[in-house]
């Protein structure tokens, strides 16, 4: 099955149209999936320690246009998190923190410990792949290293039979997105060119 997975998008219109654009052009028949981050909370991490009760409008940037482009199912991430904690709306807990798909674990990955260079440490997963985000920054890794790979955009990497992390990057100011083929065990890190 072909799966295409996009996370990051931190309330963008233009850069999810225009991602969701690519998509239908490249891989129409993969089904969607998001990897959290939808949304982009407007409090910071270290304001909202103290905050409680705030309306969503105050917490986060919702607009009528950007929703009616989430039509696929998503994971939770960290903005969607704390948007939860400082409006305490509950509409954001209705998403699974951690989705499983064929040979595949998605998380966001705010759950990770991240080194300060942006590294980060996985947990223990049962699936020989996690797909996730959170960094922004597109990447395959094994054994909690990051492979020194140059990523070739719409090329796919066809993969062992082994475990892999992969940082599908983000739709947010990079306009990035992966495509998973389950059957082929092989992936695509894809990047969206502007609609003109």
């Amino acid at each position: 099955m072909l799966y295409a997975l996009l996370g990051d998008l931190h309330s963008n219109i233009e850069d999810t149209k225009t991602v969701l654009a690519h998509i239908q052009q490249t891989a129409e028949e993969a089904r969607i999936i998001g990897l959290g981050d939808l949304y982009e909370c407007t409090i910071s991490k270290k304001k909202a320690q103290k905050l409680s009760g705030l309306p969503l409008q105050k917490a986060a940037i919702v607009e009528h246009e950007f929703e009616k482009l989430l039509t696929f199912p998503s994971i939770r991430g960290n903005q969607e998190e704390r948007i939860t904690q400082v409006t305490g709306i509950h509409r954001f807990q209705a998403l699974p923190e951690t989705m499983e798909i064929d040979g595949a674990m998605l998380m966001h990955g705010h759950q990770f410990k991240w080194s300060v260079s942006w590294q980060p440490t996985f947990p223990s997963f049962q699936k020989s792949l996690l797909f996730f985000g959170h960094s922004h920054e597109s990447g395959l890794y094994h054994q909690q290293k990051k492979l020194p790979i140059r990523i070739r955009y719409g090329q796919p990497i066809t993969l062992q039979n082994k475990q892999y992390g992969v940082n599908v990057g983000s739709v947010v100011d990079h306009k990035e997105w992966c495509l998973y083929d389950s059957k082929a065990r092989t992936i695509t890190f894809m990047r969206a060119l502007p609609v003109k």
